[in-house]
Formats: C-alpha cells, sequence, structure tokens
C-alpha cells in the first residue's frame, strides 16, 4: 500500500508498507504468554546486496536485531490504535550496503508509511556515527574524530558504531558499540550534536520527496469497522465451528471479521455499503432478531413449516 526506495551513499533499501486487519497482527510466543504486536517491521539483509550468494532462510541474530531496532525509531511516531486501527507491517529488503542498513530502514519505513497514508506524528529518521582514536585503549577528546554515516571500512577500523534515529523534536532510539575502554561525556556530546546536524539534513532530502502522509488510503486498503457486543454473545456470532462468521463473511463480501474475548467485532472489506449492512446484520442477531447465516446473499435463510390439523 505505500512503498519509498531510499538510498544513501552505497547503501540502499527498498521499503513497503503493508495495511491490514487485526488477523495481521504478529504473534510472538513468550515464556509468559503470547503477545500480539499490530506494528512490525521485518529487515532482510541477502548475500546479494554485499556482492556476495549464500543461502537465503529463516533470518539470523542479526537481521532480528537490525529490525528490532528501526522498529523501535518508528513506534513513537505511529498513531494511536484508536485513531488508526490498522495492523501495520513494513519491509525493508536492503538492495545495496556499504553503511547503515539499519538507519536506511528507518528513513525508507518511514517513507513508506507517508506513502501508505498512515498519519505519522512527525517523519523519521536516522544515522550511524563513528569514532577514530590513534590509541584505542585510551580516551582522548583532544585525539578523537568523530565521522558520520560511517562506512563498513570505517565501522571495522574505527572504534565506535552509534546509531541514532528521531525526528526534528528529539531522539527515538540508540544503539552504542565501542572498542575502546570508554567514552567521555565531552565525545557523546559531540557526537550526539553531529548525529543531529546529520539527522535534520536527512529529514530535509526526505521533505523533498514526501513531507506529510497521503491524503487518503489508497483504494486497495480494506475499510475497518469496529463495534462492541457483549461476552454471551461471542459464540451466537461465530457459530458451531465457525459456520456463523464464515457465513457472514460470504454473504456481506467481506475481507475478513474478527471478534475478540472482550467482545470487539472488527469487520473489513472494500464496500462501505456492505460493511454497514454487515454491521446491522450482527447487531440483530445479537439482540435475537437475526437468522442464522448471513442476510446479504439469501443463503441460510431456513425453511418455515406449519402442520395444519
Amino acid at each position: 500500500h505505500g512503498s519509498a526506495l531510499f538510498t544513501r551513499g552505497e547503501t540502499q533499501t527498498i521499503a513497503t508498507a503493508t495495511l491490514g486487519d487485526a488477523s495481521m497482527k504478529q504473534k510472538i510466543d513468550k515464556l509468559d504468554g503470547t503477545i500480539q504486536k499490530n506494528f512490525y517491521l521485518q529487515y532482510t539483509f541477502p548475500p546479494s546486496c554485499v556482492g556476495e550468494t549464500g543461502r537465503v532462510g529463516n533470518p539470523g541474530r542479526r537481521e532480528i536485531g537490525h529490525g528490532n531496532l528501526a522498529e523501535r525509531a518508528i513506534v513513537p511516531a505511529l498513531p494511536s490504535i484508536t485513531d488508526f486501527p490498522y495492523s501495520i507491517r513494513v519491509e525493508s529488503l536492503i538492495t545495496e550496503s556499504n553503511g547503515s542498513s539499519s538507519m536506511a530502514s528507518v528513513c525508507g519505513g518511514s517513507l513508506a508509511l507517508l506513502d501508505a497514508g498512515v498519519p505519522l506524528k512527525s517523519p523519521v529518521a536516522g544515522i550511524a556515527m563513528g569514532m577514530l582514536l590513534n590509541d584505542k585503549q585510551s580516551v582522548s577528546d583532544a585525539d578523537a574524530i568523530i565521522v558520520s554515516d560511517i562506512l563498513g571500512t570505517e565501522d571495522a577500523l574505527g572504534t565506535m558504531d552509534f546509531k541514532v534515529a528521531g525526528d526534528r523534536e528529539g531522539i527515538t532510539t540508540f544503539q552504542l558499540d565501542i572498542k575502546c575502554e570508554g567514552l567521555s561525556l565531552a565525545t557523546m556530546e559531540r557526537a550526539l550534536d553531529q548525529a543531529k546536524e546529520g539527522r535534520l539534513h536527512i529529514l530535509d532530502e526526505m521533505d523533498k520527496c514526501l513531507s506529510e502522509p497521503r491524503s487518503k488510503l489508497p483504494d486497495t486498503v480494506p475499510k475497518l469497522q469496529s463495534f462492541d457486543i457483549s461476552q454471551d454473545s461471542i459464540g451466537k456470532v461465530i457459530g458451531p465451528g465457525g459456520k456463523q462468521i464464515r457465513a457472514i463473511i460470504e454473504d456481506f463480501g467481506l475481507t475478513n471479521m474478527n471478534v475478540d474475548d472482550e467482545g470487539c467485532v472488527q469487520i473489513t472489506g472494500l464496500d462501505t455499503d456492505k460493511l454497514e449492512e454487515a454491521e446491522k446484520f450482527i447487531k440483530k442477531l445479537v439482540e435475537g432478531g437475526g437468522r442464522g447465516g448471513g442476510g446479504g446473499g439469501g443463503g441460510g435463510g431456513g425453511i418455515s413449516i406449519a402442520v395444519l390439523d
């Protein structure tokens, strides 16, 4: 539903944003149970992006970590679930890498969301900072050289990899790796000031392409409607083996329908009129006036028999 091709030097990503209903939430199994996320960023780093060949399979620790870093950078700029009830998936496919691909994913993902019409509070960008020291075992502010937008060689031979992401107002996330004994506050202050200057420059370049969300969502995005029913009526809406809910989806031409444990019903489809009809039917069904099956297509109407003496 939204896409962006972001190139910074020799680093490039193709970012895409997809909107869906509650069934598209990412489900994560944890030690204390299962959680669901309505926004997630998936980062892919194929061997071809650095001129190599190799097996492409499940994401490794590096890809998961980079994706989480870019995801955390964008989360503070997202609208609330009440204002924008869609599940949002961003995919960042790295096609070229000789710099920070995770920060490129932040920039590309932000542009893809704006292109999809997601009402972000503000665009988000990121940059990676490096540092060069004559002696890796000591910290000398006079000796430290802060490098902006480090390349692969500067990352390998330098003493710091400091990724900073945020908007024009402040930082949303950062990550710091160092190969020296420590950093002084003065050095950190210089690095943060330089990172801010670079971040604002990148945001200026992004604004030249797209500075605010599209005025409306693409036509291919399903329309959403949500309403509540009593918990005692959940079984009646779902039906035995899901028969009732499948009939409603089919008869009203819905894309999907979800009913959570709290009684919140979310219906999705491309036809607004059909959504209104489906909502009226479900509410009538819950009140006891609806028939089995759907109601929009004539299916499952039932048979009435009168026995006369």
